[in-house]
């Protein structure tokens, strides 16, 4: 079974329109992460309802995944559904004093996931223990390079 949530924080100084700008650049995903390598973006600006195809890359191993974004609340939140495993990434901006807290989460609904999904992780990728340390630990990268995109 896999974790309800995964998520990781970064405080950032900046604006939430700053961070926002950055964040919902899905196109821009390949610079920040890990693991996914590029997102390609269909049908005009990025907003709800708006479709990527994601190039995921781990090792020598690559795979495509299809998202839709679900959630887009502009310097806020947006958040995108994986069609083939029903998790949902996304990033949340909260603004404080010093600026702002950008939280980056990966959310499978009661711990589901697709049955395929379930057998990679178990099979390809090391189980769920090692896979999900693997997923925090690309989302601190993640956030990381956020911070410095945003404050330069």
């Amino acid at each position: 079974m896999a974790a309800p949530v995964i998520e990781e924080s970064i405080q950032i100084a900046g604006t939430p329109e700053q961070v926002w700008s950055v964040v919902s650049d899905l196109g821009r995903m390949g610079e920040w992460s890990p693991q996914c390598k590029k997102m390609f973006i269909f049908s005009g600006p990025v907003k709800l309802g708006t479709r990527t195809l994601n190039i995921n890359r781990r090792g020598l191993l690559v795979w495509p995944t299809q998202s839709k974004v679900v959630a887009f609340t502009p310097n806020r939140e947006i958040a995108w559904r994986i069609a083939e495993n029903n998790t949902v990434w996304g990033f949340e901006i909260a603004e404080t004093d010093g600026g702002v807290t950008l939280t980056q989460a990966r959310k499978a609904a009661g711990g589901q996931t697709s049955k395929v999904s379930s057998f990679l992780v178990d099979k390809v990728f090391g189980g769920n223990d090692d896979f999900e340390t693997e997923l925090a630990t690309g989302m601190r990268d993640t956030l990381g390079k956020i911070k410095n995109a945003v404050e330069g």
